[in-house]
């Protein structure tokens, strides 16, 4: 069974034309499954309110759909996120009131700049049916985006195999906390399943670890796949030019690590970033990190660097 992921931004209400209402806390996921593919659609409920899960949409999605209904500074800053997570592929459709050569030129140098333009609902269901799924290479990996304990099968994770195959009885850890988890169970769009490889949306029953011990962003992966920090962690800054602000050596800031945002303090000489955290990330070596400034007047999106 293939699997697409998408995150929907602009109006949200199309979402719902495509598919199923599913989880909804401060982000809501819709599926559909067909014959042979099982599609999920990610919408950020509470952005612009807050940044953090408009980050975290992105970071859940291979595809990115922007449906624009008005040229604003919380598109501007959707796009930005796009841009600064590097999600490459995507569509955008508009409507009528939306001017898009305005559109066009909002786009530009961004990703965005290189996604395909539909005109209605029906020609965008049409071009995702063609699509394909991205399936990362690598052992297993699955960024957890929801956890929660169900009766009479204790704990169940919610997320995306972002690499990998997952199987029942997979001995696996969950990190940063460096704890051993088994797989007891799996589903996929409510079936149970014996496996599941990237990218697809699953459901884990695991034995191990309480959901109340579990955070968002927590990663379940096989042994030597991710790295935990410990201290300060070096990048490569690329300051974003719609960010005005300048950075201080004591103020506190957020990191954006795939599904993890964490409280951090950074150091910086020219190019290159130091960056504390409260908390330990787990990450890959070469994975993107988006520093944010949520309570900033302006665009909350600081910048980039690479772990």
């Amino acid at each position: 069974m293939k699997s697409i992921n998408f995150v929907v931004l602009g109006d949200y209400g199309i979402a719902a034309e495509l598919g199923k209402k599913g989880t909804s806390t401060d982000i809501t996921i819709y599926d559909r499954k067909t014959v042979d593919v099982v599609y999920t659609w990610t919408t950020p409920n509470t952005f612009p309110d807050k940044i953090q899960p408009l980050m975290q949409a992105i970071n859940m999605a291979e595809y990115a759909i922007l449906n624009v209904s008005k040229l604003d500074k919380f598109l501007g800053e959707q796009i930005i996120a796009l841009d600064m997570a590097g999600l490459a592929n995507g569509f955008v459709l508009h409507s009528y009131e939306v001017d898009r050569e305005k559109l066009k030129s909002l786009l530009k140098n961004t990703v965005a700049a290189n996604y395909q333009f539909v005109d209605s609902v029906d020609q965008l269901k049409s071009e995702i049916a063609k699509l394909e799924p991205k399936a990362g290479q690598g052992a297993v990996l699955i960024p957890v985006d929801h956890a929660f304990d169900v009766k009479g099968v204790g704990s169940v994770i919610l997320g995306v195999v972002k690499q990998g195959t997952v199987k029942v009885y997979d001995d696996l850890f969950i990190m940063p906390a460096k704890k051993s988890v088994l797989v007891k169970s799996i589903q996929m769009h409510d079936d149970s399943v014996d496996s599941s490889s990237s990218p697809a949306r699953v459901g884990l029953a695991v034995k191990g670890v309480s959901a109340a011990d579990i955070s968002r962003g927590d990663v379940i992966c096989a042994p030597d796949t991710v790295k935990v920090s410990s201290g300060a962690m070096q990048i490569k800054f690329e300051k974003s030019p719609f960010f005005k602000g300048e950075l201080a050596d004591n103020q506190m800031y957020m990191a954006s690590i795939g599904l993890q945002i964490r409280p951090i303090k950074v150091k910086q000489t020219g190019e290159a970033m130091e960056i504390v955290a409260e908390k330990p990330f787990a990450y890959q070596s070469g994975q993107r990190c988006v520093l944010l400034k949520p309570d900033s007047a302006g665009i909350r999106i600081i910048g980039k660097g690479i772990l």
